[in-house]
């Protein structure tokens, strides 16, 4: 009985992660394949990067801003890219290898670059 009430209570504390997992992957199927690439990657790029100390808040990537990233294959490669961390915005460069349904992120390698002044957001197309 304690067994199946434990089996019962980690189905009732994964149920709703599992829900948001359904969700997402719906969402991301609707898209178009290169978008899809984009958003998969965006969060598998920030999954990578919660584990570097400086990064632990980081909450937003962009892959592109001055330069679109490019998709050959099932490789995103963005050179100029950018990540939000607290209140603060950095420059980013990574490479991506994506599933052939371009639905899940693989891999994800990242360099990080300098923080972006906050006058240069509008221009990159940033957001506070």
């Amino acid at each position: 009985m304690k067994l199946k009430l434990a089996a019962l209570a980690i189905g009732l504390i994964a149920a709703p992660w599992m829900a948001v997992a359904a969700t997402l992957e719906q969402s991301l199927a609707k898209l178009a394949p290169e978008e899809r690439a984009h958003e998969a990657c965006a969060l598998k790029g920030l999954e990578m990067m919660r584990k570097d100390a400086g990064l632990r808040k980081a909450d937003r990537v962009k892959s592109s801003t001055l330069q679109r990233a490019s998709l050959k294959g099932t490789m995103l490669v963005a050179k100029a890219g950018a990540v939000r961390a607290g209140k603060h915005w950095y420059a980013l460069s990574f490479t991506c290898q994506l599933s052939p349904d371009f639905m899940k992120a693989q891999s994800f390698t990242f360099q990080l670059g300098a923080e972006i002044p906050k006058e240069q957001w509008e221009k990159l197309e940033l957001w506070g």
